[in-house]
């Protein structure tokens, strides 16, 4: 019987994959969850967005406020809106700082 997240002894951890900003995507700290999967997020381009989870990504990952998140603005209207694309672990901050990303603070 094999167990889908088990690991054999000896073999090595899993490495961990940090997504990087594509074009037009933008790194984003979400201020407030305002319900109904929207969320109000401060971009690291200095811009407040209200930003939705697709329905393809909702239930694939849960968002708190101060997680950070990966945001690609709508081609109308991107300066105010937004989906979030991607969510961050507490690890990937310090990652995506150290590769020159800026990371907005709350």
């Amino acid at each position: 019987m094999a167990y889908r997240n088990y690991k054999k002894p000896g073999q090595p951890a899993e490495e961990h994959r940090l997504l990087l900003p594509k074009n037009g995507e933008i790194v984003g700290v979400v201020a407030k969850a305002l319900g109904a999967s929207k969320f109000q997020v401060l971009c690291a381009d200095n811009k407040e967005r209200i930003c939705a989870i697709p329905g393809r990504l909702k239930r694939r990952f849960w968002i708190k406020e101060n997680d950070l998140v990966l945001v690609k603005p709508w081609p109308v209207m991107g300066d105010e809106k937004g989906d979030v694309v991607y969510r961050y672990s507490l690890m990937d901050k310090d990652s995506l700082k150290a590769k020159g990303f800026v990371v907005p603070q709350l």
